[in-house]
């Protein structure tokens, strides 16, 4: 028996009677040999860690554009902050950890730059959505082309990680509840830093259920969702907890996501985008090599092949091309 076939056995004697088994895995979309050491979904997890478009998180924006501080999160530290709450509810919950952190790691590498002012500007001028384009980047933007070959489970908590999707395994459900509870709670810990919003202007009938500190409303809010999901096949929260954490998210987007001081730079990075978009549209030779070569022959429209260049690109690389290509360098003598 290899290693692999002793930890699926493990996992059979160990996991909630609700958890996806890595052994009862719908597969792959292309058939592979499995791995003598690692179960599959462990090792679509080393897949999306290794692979370039992760570590272009770290360039890319959560929430405030190009901030000029060490601590406010990016979009990478957002991905480690989802992953980090959505392990620790599985493992209480005796989830499946390594699907569990496979979508988690998975679920925004086909976030746009500049957030979701990027997605927004690019579907203004193409139907754009970063969960769809995520499992593009997994299936078929990855390896040159070639993509990830992840397992189904992991493809679909990645494509229903939004909050109107509707994953088919708990362990999405997981991750889904898991990044709202990691971007409600460090946004506001960045928008506190940021001098935007201070712990007192946040209503008083939300800290009286949720904490009076970040990391107070965190633990709160992870403690009900395990308490009220343990032993069920569903992942739920109490109808109390629940409210305070709808009215907090409402609270956020009045205050943070809306406001002015905090977004006000938006306008020019989705013109940014938008004139980037027009310009490889007349221009698909200056496209790098492999996204030329999904034009010939013509797999995808040119229209969806300049997405997944742009929705790729980290904030300061589309900064430098939209500097190459509209801002005048100085002539020299």
């Amino acid at each position: 028996m290899t290693i692999r076939e002793q930890l699926e056995e493990r996992e059979i004697e160990y996991l909630s009677p609700y958890a996806a088994l890595s052994r009862n895995s719908k597969g792959r979309m292309r058939d592979e040999p499995q791995c003598d050491i690692r179960p599959v979904f462990q090792r679509d997890r080393d897949r999306i860690l290794h692979c370039k478009a992760f570590r272009r998180l770290k360039q890319k924006t959560q929430v405030f554009l190009l901030p000029k501080g060490d601590h406010y999160r990016t979009r990478l530290t957002h991905t480690l902050e989802v992953s980090q709450n959505a392990r620790t509810i599985a493992k209480a919950l005796r989830l499946n950890e390594d699907l569990t952190e496979a979508i988690a790691l998975g679920h925004d590498l086909g976030h746009t730059p500049f957030g979701h002012a990027g997605e927004r500007a690019l579907n203004n001028v193409y139907h754009f959505s970063h969960q769809k384009q995520s499992l593009r980047v997994v299936d078929c933007i990855e390896k040159d082309g070639r993509g990830l070959n992840l397992t189904w489970e992991v493809r679909d908590g990645i494509l229903n990680h939004q909050t109107s999707g509707r994953p088919h395994t708990l362990e999405g459900y997981v991750v889904r509840l898991s990044d709202k509870l990691a971007y409600i709670n460090h946004d506001m810990d960045d928008a506190i830093r940021g001098g935007i919003l201070t712990e007192e202007d946040i209503p008083a009938d939300i800290r009286e259920i949720l904490g009076d500190s970040c990391k107070a409303r965190l633990n709160r809010l992870v403690h009900d969702v395990i308490t009220n999901s343990m032993d069920r096949p569903e992942i739920r929260m109490s109808p109390r907890v629940e409210k305070a954490m709808t009215d907090l998210r409402e609270f956020m987007f009045e205050n943070v996501y809306l406001n002015p001081k905090a977004k006000g730079e938006e306008d020019k990075a989705v013109h940014m985008i938008e004139q980037l978009f027009a310009y490889y549209i007349r221009h698909p030779e200056a496209l790098p090599q492999q996204f030329q070569d999904a034009l010939d022959p013509p797999e995808l429209s040119v229209e969806q092949v300049v997405c997944d260049y742009i929705a790729g690109m980290t904030d300061p690389y589309a900064v430098k091309k939209y500097q190459d290509y509209f801002v005048p360098e100085a002539w020299k003598i």
